[in-house]
């Protein structure tokens, strides 16, 4: 989420909705929800023996794992996996390298059942000693997650829209000057602000949130027409695709600029809502209001070009036309050019405005065909590409603090597997092919540098000296706390779905396709597997953040985490609370009023979730 929020009500209407959403959880998600009404504090599962398995859903044809956690002596074990109840393969445990970084005593098992292609519902049995356990159980079939969860994580979207009347005029802060800002989607299950991004004075910190959402949802629309029209969802789709462009409208100053956020300090008693920025913990009002590339200005406008492309496809629109929207995108983008950094807290440009201006151009020359977008596109992708390190890493600035995101550490890759479909010249186009295989063999290696039995994506950091990253450049699991953001830290299930897109995308884009699953090589796809099965159940919470679905789901914490709607997505696992490098693991652990950095769902988790599945589920380059 967003802050570090005052103690709220809620009201009855978050009531009557959590009752809604509570109706369709699974049994045991619905019976550990209504014990969570006080206070709530999560803890690791004790058991001697744990089977953690993704509880979605598993591609037919894909990476297939479950991961065992055993507190006890035997030094081995076996495992059966099960078909629909019934025996289909038994096998010894494949022992793991010792891991005590998440907790001592324990030892890790893996089961790999991923040439198991038959589609059925399967069940991982193992028995160490005289300790048995089972998995839950998970179904197995093609265009798995997408074909399970996908509506619900449509629908999150619909659940999360903003219609409240009083935002077709609000004040701009620091002006006399007032907006129609109605529409959008609110941030998260506790917040009614919209946000463009947020955390712009920090920097480096940028998320790409409601326009991400829009982006996603008209991409997925148009260029994905097929896998949601063959499950009864294009109309839904494109619907949703046309809220956002319209809202991406709306919120178009007439100089040619997006506005950042729509915010309230987080529903505080007093605080007036308006067009503004903010910063730190307090949401302090300030005038970076003006988006640039990074604070969502760069996909606000490639979503708005992708939105004409769509209702020139479709011969539908929103209120506004997909002559407005390309029109639209065209201005914001020629304003953005000329005063950019103007718009940057620091006043200069970094990583995170070259992959989002670098999507925003890609996305123009798709929409206009015209040749300067493309002159442009080369020359962000060039910026882009000079960040990258000898190892793949990229760095955020012009000296060497490593590029690291909570929220869309997949997007540089994305952003230049996109211009290398636009990209005519031949040496051009290699070299962002180059720097693609770079950065992927990088996410593999930091990955693999140290144990690690789930898979999670590790990344590369520096902690904050005097308000910035400073000093040893250190590598660990979960975001560092101590970060330039002065406060803000949180669960990456969005970082995780990014990573899986980036993933299967930019491994794509590349001469050594494989056929592990998702037109991948082994490595590849394990890696784009493993970041959504964590945050599907295969963690050691045992935990799908997805609400709705798998066995057990977070808790509800009104006071800070706000509504749960089926389809969103929680925030996730974190480092423990009190360590700066985000060593350690925790999820929930109290008090109730810091819930929200793991509980609370966000946009930009649903957004990611949804593209990475529609991406995993067409094994093949991306339409156009």
């Amino acid at each position: 989420m967003t802050r570090s929020p005052p103690s709220r009500k809620t009201g009855l209407l978050a009531v009557a909705a959590l009752a809604i959403a509570l109706s369709s959880l699974p049994p045991a998600a619905r019976a550990a929800d209504a014990e969570s009404k006080t206070t709530v504090s999560v803890s690791l599962p004790a058991d001697p023996l744990l089977v953690q398995i993704n509880q979605v859903a598993l591609e037919r044809r894909g990476p297939k794992r479950a991961v065992v956690e055993y507190k006890g002596e035997a030094a081995q074990g076996r495992y059966t996996v099960l078909r629909d109840g019934k025996p289909v393969r038994r096998g010894e445990l494949r022992a793991l390298p010792a891991f005590a970084e998440w907790g001592a005593g324990k030892r890790y098992f893996s089961v790999d059942f991923s040439d198991a292609e038959q589609a059925g519902r399967y069940q991982v049995e193992v028995r160490i000693g005289r300790q048995q356990a089972r998995s839950a159980v998970v179904p197995v079939r093609d265009d798995a997650i997408f074909a399970i969860a996908g509506a619900q994580l449509l629908g999150y979207f619909k659940r999360s829209r903003h219609t409240d009347a009083a935002d077709r005029d609000v004040p701009i802060f620091g002006t006399s000057r007032r907006a129609d800002v109605w529409g959008g989607w609110q941030d998260a299950g506790g917040d009614k602000g919209k946000y463009l991004s947020h955390l712009g004075y920090a920097n480096y910190f940028n998320p790409q949130q409601a326009s991400m959402a829009a982006w996603v949802l008209a991409y997925g629309a148009h260029a994905r027409k097929a896998l949601f029209a063959a499950h009864g969802l294009q109309a839904q789709v494109e619907d949703e695709a046309f809220w956002g462009a319209d809202y991406l409208h709306r919120i178009l100053d007439k100089e040619g600029y997006f506005y950042t956020t729509v915010f309230d300090q987080w529903g505080t008693p007093g605080a007036v809502r308006m067009v503004t920025g903010y910063e730190g913990s307090a949401g302090t009002y300030t005038a970076l209001y003006r988006s640039a590339f990074r604070a969502g200005g760069g996909m606000a406008i490639a979503a708005l070009a992708r939105a004409s492309m769509l209702a020139k496809q479709s011969g539908r629109h929103g209120e506004f036309d997909g002559a407005q929207y390309l029109a639209d995108a065209e201005r914001a983008y020629a304003h953005l050019r000329e005063f950019n950094p103007r718009y940057c807290a620091d006043g200069k440009e970094n990583i995170i405005d070259d992959y989002t201006a670098l999507m925003a151009l890609v996305e123009l020359h798709h929409a206009s065909g015209r040749s300067d977008y493309l002159d442009d596109a080369r020359e962000r992708a060039t910026n882009l590409i000079a960040r990258q390190q000898a190892d793949g890493g990229f760095v955020s600035d012009g000296g060497r603090r490593p590029y690291y995101h909570a929220a869309e550490a997949g997007l540089p890759v994305i952003s230049l597997s996109a211009y290398a479909d636009i990209e005519p010249e031949r040496e051009r186009r290699q070299r962002a092919l180059d720097a693609i295989a770079s950065a992927l063999k990088h996410e593999l290696a930091i990955t693999d540098a140290v144990a690690n039995p789930y898979g999670y994506a590790r990344q590369r950091f520096q902690l904050t000296q005097n308000g910035k990253a400073a000093g040893e450049i250190l590598d660990g699991f979960f975001i560092p706390h101590r970060n330039e953001t002065g406060y803000w830290w949180q669960g990456e299930s969005a970082r995780l779905a990014s990573l899986s897109a980036a993933m299967a995308i930019g491994g794509r884009k590349l001469a050594e396709r494989g056929t592990a699953g998702y037109g991948l090589t082994a490595e590849r796809a394990a890696y784009a597997q493993s970041q959504l099965d964590w945050t599907l159940g295969r963690n050691p919470y045992g935990m799908s953040m997805l609400y709705g679905f798998g066995r057990a789901n977070p808790p509800t914490v009104l006071e800070s985490a706000g509504e749960m709607f089926v389809g969103g997505i929680s925030n996730g696992i974190t480092g423990a609370p009190g360590s700066d490098t985000g060593a350690g693991i925790s999820f929930a652990p109290g008090p109730d009023s810091e819930q929200w950095r793991w509980v609370e769902q966000w946009i930009p988790h649903t957004t990611w979730m949804l593209f990475a599945v529609m991406t995993m589920a067409a094994d093949g380059d991306e339409a156009r």
